[in-house]
């Protein structure tokens, strides 16, 4: 039976992961479909630009990658490090590169003051959005 990625994830043991993604139930990825005789090339430029814009914005490396015409390989590096040096308004900045974050940090991008309540409110939201942005299961993209 499989196990939950974070059962797997340790970064004691190693920050480098081999991850795979497949399609199903016939569907194409990329490249040409031969029962249908629909072309999906088209869409390996769109994962590969969204690999690197993820690499982009979370701690984590892409230190290789395959895309397939059913599914695509990569291999990860976790960067605790540089996470963990992230300032709280790198993080904020990151994590609205991703979604619109909340109210809170909607003011602290915008340059406003919060008092010390609404400060410490995000400093705890701003310590969940660095875990994620170093976690391979936030890479699919939810909030």
């Amino acid at each position: 039976m499989p196990k939950p990625r974070k059962t797997l994830v340790s970064l004691d043991a190693t920050p480098y992961y081999h991850c795979v993604s497949r399609c199903v139930r016939r569907a194409f990825l990329c490249g040409v479909d031969a029962f249908s005789g629909n072309s999906y090339e088209h869409r390996r430029q769109w994962v590969e630009d969204r690999l690197l814009t993820l690499a982009n914005v979370f701690a984590i490396d892409i230190a290789a990658y395959a895309v397939m015409s059913n599914h695509y390989h990569v291999v990860l590096r976790i960067d605790h490090e540089q996470a963990t040096n992230w300032t709280e308004s790198e993080v904020i900045e990151r994590w609205h590169q991703l979604f619109k974050g909340n109210l809170l940090s909607q003011h602290y991008a915008q340059g406003e003051t919060l008092s010390k309540a609404e400060h410490d409110t995000l400093s705890e939201q701003v310590n969940e959005w660095r875990k994620r942005l170093m976690s391979i299961s936030s890479l699919k993209g939810s909030e």
